[in-house]
């Protein structure tokens, strides 16, 4: 049985995922919490949830999904996990933190990059990787078939998608990764974004006003 509990955090209202299945065994998506209660409210779920997080995954490394990649890596020794291609937005985040008011801890730097597709792996629970560039240059979304759910960053929203006038976003790269890597999945396929409510696939492609 695999869990999901999301938390919201930071400034940006980004979503955070911790993903565990029956083993205790969980993977950290997008860490980002700033305060010291929001950390301390990731901390509680942990304990109290007897979880042992053995990944730290993100989809992509703007700013509001990446702060607290450090805080995890301090607590459970965890390096982040990304495509290779997002390492040069995960470089330029403190060059332009403390321009937005924002006290940044620097995230390592990962010793594991994930491919463009594969897995990974957690307990008794396999995430699919689908490589959704466009809201940034190298985005990953992770998907559970067999849970029926995507985890899915910043590229798909409720009603909207990811924004693509940052570095390296493209709109028509997006829309493109939209349509060949999400909207292939089952219409009832759970979308749970890095911002807002979750949504389904099958919603989505009826009455997003971008498609």
């Amino acid at each position: 049985m695999i869990k999901i509990h999301q938390f919201t955090f930071n400034a940006y209202q980004e979503n955070t995922y911790v993903v565990y299945d029956q083993t205790g065994e969980a993977a950290i998506i997008d860490p980002g919490m700033y305060s010291g209660e929001e950390q301390n409210e990731l901390v509680a779920f942990i304990r109290d949830n007897k979880l042992k997080p053995v990944l730290l995954l993100n989809t992509h490394c703007h700013l509001d999904h990446v702060f607290g990649n450090k805080f995890v890596f301090d607590n459970w020794s965890l390096k982040p996990q990304f495509n290779k291609g997002e390492l040069y937005i995960l470089q330029a985040v403190p060059s332009y933190a403390p321009q937005m008011g924002f006290h940044y801890e620097l995230s390592p730097e990962p010793e594991i990059f994930l491919g463009e597709s594969g897995t990974v792996s957690f307990g008794n629970t396999s995430l699919e990787l689908l490589f959704t560039p466009g809201h940034s240059p190298a985005h990953l979304c992770f998907y559970s078939k067999k849970a029926n759910f995507v985890i899915g960053g910043d590229a798909l929203f409720y009603g909207s998608i990811g924004r693509t006038d940052l570095p390296g976003g493209n709109h028509q790269q997006l829309l493109s990764s939209i349509r060949e890597k999400l909207f292939t999945l089952p219409d009832d396929c759970t979308v749970y974004p890095g911002h807002g409510r979750s949504t389904l696939i099958g919603f989505e492609k009826a009455n997003n006003p971008f498609f």
